[in-house]
């Protein structure tokens, strides 16, 4: 499984999650009991909410791979930064409906972790150095209140440094995230990844995937306003 497959599967699975957590409930009858677990009831939309915590783990990981495998360390950093000043107000909007949001959106987190990872490789021989600037950064992530936070940056570099032990990279992974074996299904498929690029080479398709945050947020967004005009 290449990397631009991974891509796919976690672009869907956040489409799944966003649709339920920012469309009306009445929306596909997403409050309809679909089946039952013991005594537990699955509605679609806490089934699309499972569906969507197998995205986080995979963006994360796919940060891990793109920072060692770029050849312009610096141009995936502003990509990064651009797309999460993009992502601004398409976030907000889904939100509240405002421009503005007291919580930023997740590529700010992701930014803040492919920095982490920056800094581990700038200053890998000044340990002192490194420790002071990554716990900079876990401060910043902490006051930016960002998706997924300081545990999002975290986990970011957490598994950068397993990556070259990919069995326990996924095993601790799965154990630290809040959502347990839900969220940790997202590494079925990254010990299936054969770490190649795959179909995303030229540029266009590329930054599909980037735009593709801002784009369904916003699309969301109009849609959920036609519903309710």
């Amino acid at each position: 499984m290449n990397g631009s497959v991974l891509k796919l599967i976690a672009c869907l699975a956040m489409l799944l999650d966003h649709i339920a957590a920012f469309m009306p409930g009445d929306f596909m009858n997403m409050k309809e009991i679909l089946f039952t677990i013991g005594d537990k009831a699955i509605t679609l939309r806490m089934l699309l909410h499972y569906i969507g915590r197998v995205a986080f783990p995979l963006f994360a990981f796919l940060i891990t791979e793109g920072f060692v495998h770029t050849r312009d360390k610096k141009r995936y950093g502003i990509n990064l930064m651009i797309f999460a000043l993009i992502s601004e107000i398409p976030w907000n909007l889904v939100h509240n409906g405002e421009l503005l949001y007291y919580r930023q959106n997740v590529f700010f987190t992701l930014l803040l972790g492919y920095l982490g990872l920056c800094v581990i490789e700038r200053f890998k021989d000044d340990k002192k150095r490194s420790g002071i600037l990554l716990i900079c950064l876990l401060v910043i992530s902490i006051l930016l209140r960002a998706d997924y936070g300081c545990f999002g940056y975290g986990f970011i570099l957490m598994l950068y440094l397993l990556r070259s032990r990919k069995l326990l990279m996924s095993i601790v992974g799965a154990c630290v995230l809040p959502s347990r074996w839900i969220g940790g299904m997202a590494f079925i498929p990254v010990m299936l990844y054969n770490g190649e690029r795959g179909f995303a080479k030229k540029k266009w398709i590329k930054y599909s995937f980037y735009a593709f945050y801002p784009l369904h947020l916003i699309i969301i967004y109009a849609f959920r306003m036609s519903l309710t005009a």
